[in-house]
């Protein structure tokens, strides 16, 4: 019966779990798992690092507009002062306007201000008039011109220029501060024939304020090569009225280089990253760019904004400076979810490890609590039927004996016996054990000396440990019959003892005496104790019937036994390792 260790052993499924069948699967699932809670980490903290970047882009978008506005406003104040006074004289002179200028100091070109210009309204038949004034007063080489005398364009025009809601007069500019020799040379230019210019001074004239012109290039560097810029212009009406309407005398207007103008407008504080800043006239279109800054910076965290501007729309695009693939948080988070995702595999794959150890040493322990058990009711059995077969002899030597020392005598022969096949079993831990061994231990005593003849012969087999203390009590009953009244007992005599293999389960024993004291028929008539201890006893035990012949030469005895194959007692194999 199994012990309570065997039992609870037993009961339990060692089945390997499918971790243990696939021992790479778990590891290999942890570090995918962490690596994927990582990654989603990283692609959170990427994503608020790029609101936290289009939320500076857009602060710094405010800041730009802001400036832009700003600057627009304080430019747009000196124009309406300007048109304010100029309107209240009758004739703009160069000492007023000069004076006025002096006193704005917009001189400073740093802002992208080019200066500010007086135009004033001509018909075209006042034209040689003004020219003929503009030369008696000082001006010698003033000529009123229009675009199509600019470089770039081909073609002539009458120097009026323009013809503005089926009126034609022109608009020249007369002044133009600070009085370098750059500007000198647009002294004359009739704004009205550029249709840029021309558009403004309409929105001008019929709002009454200050208006911004589109993209154009500033007229001295020739007019398709100089720098990008716009012009604002403010309308000075005079104080005549004809038929309810004002009377336009003329322009008070300051040209801008759009990149200084942009670059004034820009925040202060350069401590952070660049920042591409485009500023369009209008729509995003790359023909109508007015200024940039940073022009090489290519993000794609783009902000843009729309811009108003003394009655013009603007459009202004602000672009991060490129930034590392990851930013350092996330490389950080990326890195450690790597460590954690490695050390969570490594310590799966040892305790995936340490399971099947653990589930092989149950697996172990539940084999050798089987063995014990085994063992145990094996151990009752041989000591059952070793008492039985001892229980047996002493009571057929107990019927056989004459006097109590001869009682002795047998008992003790047969006792040794026993005890000698117990000795072979005990050496080969009672698993199989070899004939040739059993017959030899039983016949050693006899098989001493010159003047005995004991011939032992046979194959390799193995017998089971009940087999093999049968066949040693046969051999020690024939042995003691032998040496008390056959072969043995006369220096002649020779004994045979032969085993073959008789089939794959079976043995044949050949126990054969010549050359002892003849028989006598009355003693083949009577049966002793060894012949009642091999023919019943040894016979049940072999399951086997024995041939015994008491014939003239000598005693010839053939036993049949089991043949057991050595795979048949593995579990003192595994119990040995």
């Amino acid at each position: 019966m199994q012990g309570p260790v065997g039992k609870s052993f037993s009961e339990k499924n060692l089945a390997p779990r499918w971790y243990e069948r696939f021992p790479r699967a778990l590891p290999i699932g942890i570090f995918v798992l962490t690596m994927a809670v990582t990654l989603v980490s990283v692609f959170a903290i990427e994503r608020a690092e790029h609101q936290r970047q289009i939320a500076q882009i857009d602060k710094a978008a405010q800041e730009i507009t802001a400036g832009l506005e700003r600057r627009a406003n304080s430019n747009a104040a000196f124009l309406r002062s300007a048109a304010a006074l100029f309107a209240t004289r009758s004739s703009v002179e160069p000492a007023l306007f000069a004076s006025f200028v002096d006193q704005l100091r917009i001189e400073d070109s740093g802002a992208g201000v080019k200066g500010m210009g007086w135009a004033m309204r001509v018909a075209p038949g006042d034209i040689p008039m003004v020219e003929r004034v503009m030369r008696e007063g000082g001006a010698r080489q003033f000529t009123i011109y229009s675009i199509a005398s600019v470089p770039g364009h081909a073609g002539a025009a009458p120097s009026g220029g323009a013809t503005r809601g089926g009126r034609g007069y022109a608009v020249p500019i007369m002044y133009l501060a600070p009085e370098d020799a750059r500007n000198r040379r647009f002294i004359g230019f009739d704004m009205a024939s550029d249709p840029v210019r021309r558009m403004a001074m309409d929105r001008a004239e019929l709002l009454a304020r200050p208006v911004a012109s589109g993209l154009l290039h500033l007229v001295g560097d020739g007019h398709r090569g100089g720098p990008t810029g716009f012009i604002m212009v403010m309308p000075v009406f005079g104080s005549a009225h004809e038929g309810g309407k004002r009377v336009l005398r003329g322009f008070v207007f300051m040209p801008f280089e759009a990149a200084g103008f942009l670059r004034a407008s820009l925040p202060a504080d350069d401590s952070g990253e660049p920042l591409a800043v485009r500023l369009y006239d209008g729509q995003e279109a790359p023909g109508r760019l007015l200024a940039s800054a940073h022009p090489e910076i290519h993000s794609g965290r783009v902000v843009r904004r729309g811009v108003e501007l003394a009655g013009r729309h603007w459009g202004l695009v602000v672009e991060a400076a490129p930034s590392l693939v990851l930013s350092m948080l996330s490389m950080m988070t990326l890195l450690f979810g790597l460590l954690v995702a490695t050390l969570l595999m490594a310590l799966a794959r040892l305790v995936g490890h340490q399971v099947a150890e653990d589930r092989l040493a149950l697996a172990w322990f539940e084999q050798q609590s089987s063995i014990r058990d085994s063992l145990t009711r094996e151990l009752n059995h041989r000591v059952k039927n070793t008492l039985a077969n001892v229980l047996s002899i002493i009571a057929l030597t107990r019927r056989r004996a004459t006097d109590l020392d001869s009682f002795v005598e047998s008992l003790e022969g047969r006792i040794r016996a026993l005890s000698a096949t117990h000795d072979l079993l005990t050496q080969s831990e009672w698993g199989t054990t070899p004939v040739g061994l059993v017959i030899r231990t039983e016949l050693a005593p006899y098989a001493q000396g010159t003047e005995r003849h004991v011939d032992i012969d046979g194959p390799d087999v193995q017998l089971a440990p009940n087999d093999a203390l049968s066949l040693g009590l046969a051999i020690h009953e024939l042995a003691t019959n032998a040496a008390k009244y056959g072969a043995l007992s006369v220096p002649g005599g020779r004994v045979s003892v032969r085993w073959e293999l008789a089939g794959n389960a079976t043995a044949r024993i050949c126990w054969e005496e010549r050359g002892g004291p003849a028989i006598d028929p009355e003693v083949r008539r009577k049966r002793g104790f060894g012949t009642d201890l091999i023919e019943k006893i040894v016979a049940h035990e072999l399951r086997n019937p024995v041939d015994l012949r008491f014939e003239p030469e000598g005693v010839r005895c053939t036993l049949v036994i089991p043949v057991r194959q050595r795979g048949n007692f593995a579990i003192r194999a595994g119990r040995k390792g």
